[in-house]
């Protein structure tokens, strides 16, 4: 691939996009060529903006003749390094074409252009008295293209699942130059292989998405949220299997005092409970009856009496709500100046338990005399590990060193069959240790799934696969 772009292909672009969506000035192509991992020095050769999918199917009729690899960009929030162009790829960013296209209140549906920030998104569907349910701390800034193209997770998967529960409909241009209209926002559709799932987590290796068909839904019945101080990771699971059998769940997140202490001293924040705990435990749940709060008090009772949790705070407005999330939402950007090492790991519920229990003895050999703060939404399986590199450790070293713990951490993943990347995708960060989750056969059909959609290899290559 060329590092610089020819000069045919530089006059083309600017007579297809003009000066506002050609850029190639040095702020842009640091602020374009980057993602929030910071894992490579950007070094893109250009930012494209197109407006509209003809003009993206130009783009990729240009970049494929001209052999220029192209990196798709959405929000930019991804912690994978899917986003990174760093090898003076041209960056295919969506930013303009942000437009909600219309909504079906009736059909419960809204379409709208991959730019779309997942926020405005959320407010449209509100503004109809209805949903977007995946939600993330990053949802201000995330777009809904790189949320399908890396099938975003969020807070409230325990309830609704993940991005790819909500895709009805894509429109996405291959590497060809062609334009796929996948599944067409239909709710019942039997006419053989859906690429419509293919496309969902593909990290831009297959397709560009350039518009999406979002299911929607009612929204929940007064949520509330409830915060409880647990002396160990073992009682949180006894806590969420009370919780689920007790409570209508939207979501159960927990974190660790390291991570609360961050959080608080980081933004001036209240502590939750009067005293300290190694965990806590954020739940969140519908008040769908009037006893709801007799019954939530019946539970944190009998989770006391059984040593699960020594303190409790529940919400009892929505500014308290929103108060108490953020203990939970604020942690991953409180600790971004650390530049963490973050392990985004998944096995089955059922088998957390055996999981903490060789990761928390890994951790006291091989991270003795490193923070490690933990986070993540237990509920369904997924933990966030962030060890924090120190004042006195390089950045290159302390990467070599927690690259040589995940090739232990992952081994432990692979004997619980579960996943080295829960939802923040393969990209760049996570390449090297994919053979942990998924086999060589499996790899290898990846390959070869992506050579007929991009048959020149110009999207996003060297990411996943």
């Amino acid at each position: 691939m060329k590092a610089v772009l020819p000069d045919v292909m530089t006059a083309k672009l600017q007579e297809l996009l003009g000066p506002s969506g050609f850029l190639t000035d040095a702020e842009s192509l640091t602020a374009y060529g980057q993602d929030w991992t910071r894992i490579a020095e950007p070094a893109p050769s250009g930012v494209v903006l197109p407006t509209s999918t003809t003009q993206v199917q130009a783009i990729v009729s240009l970049a494929r003749s001209h052999k220029v690899a192209l990196v798709p960009s959405g929000g930019r929030t991804g912690l994978s390094g899917g986003a990174v162009a760093a090898r003076g790829e041209l960056v295919l960013s969506l930013a303009r074409m942000n437009k909600v296209l219309g909504i079906d209140p009736v059909g419960r549906s809204l379409t709208c252009e991959a730019g779309a920030v997942t926020a405005m998104v959320q407010e449209a569907a509100r503004d109809q008295g209805l949903m977007y349910p995946v939600d993330f701390a990053s949802s201000g800034s995330s777009q809904i293209g790189g949320n399908i193209a890396t099938n975003a997770g969020g807070i409230q998967v325990i309830r609704y699942g993940m991005t790819r529960n909500w895709v009805t409909g894509l429109k996405v241009v291959t590497g060809t130059g062609e334009l796929l209209d996948l599944n067409k926002g239909l709710l019942k559709n039997n006419t053989g292989l859906d690429f419509r799932h293919l496309m969902i987590g593909s990290e831009g290796v297959l397709g560009i998405i350039v518009e999406a068909t979002l299911a929607l839904t009612t929204p929940p019945a007064n949520p509330k949220v409830l915060v409880l101080g647990v002396p160990s990771m073992n009682a949180i699971m006894s806590v969420l299997e009370h919780c689920q059998a007790a409570l209508p769940l939207l979501a159960f997140e927990f974190f660790s005092d390291l991570a609360l202490d961050k959080v608080i001293s980081a933004h001036g924040l209240q502590q939750p409970l009067q005293g300290r705990y190694p965990f806590y435990a954020l739940v969140e749940f519908e008040e769908v009856n009037p006893d709801v709060d007799r019954e939530v008090l019946a539970l944190v009772e009998k989770c006391m009496a059984s040593g699960w949790v020594g303190d409790a705070v529940l919400s009892h407005n929505e500014a308290q709500r929103r108060s108490l999330w953020r203990l939970r939402e604020d942690i991953s950007g409180t600790i971004a100046r650390w530049t963490p090492y973050k392990n985004d790991i998944a096995t089955t519920v059922a088998q957390v338990p055996a999981l903490l229990a060789r990761v928390e003895k890994l951790i006291e050999t091989r991270y003795a005399d490193l923070e490690v703060v933990w986070y993540g939404h237990i509920g369904d399986g997924n933990l966030h590990l962030n060890i924090l590199c120190p004042e006195t450790m390089s950045v290159d070293e302390f990467q070599q060193h927690c690259k040589s713990v995940s090739t232990e951490l992952f081994t432990i993943l692979a004997d619980l069959g579960g996943s080295v990347s829960a939802e923040h995708g393969v990209g760049l960060l996570k390449k090297e240790f994919l053979g942990y989750s998924r086999s060589q056969f499996e790899i290898d059909l990846m390959r070869s799934i992506k050579r007929e959609f991009d048959p020149d290899g110009i999207l996003n290559p060297g990411k996943v696969i």
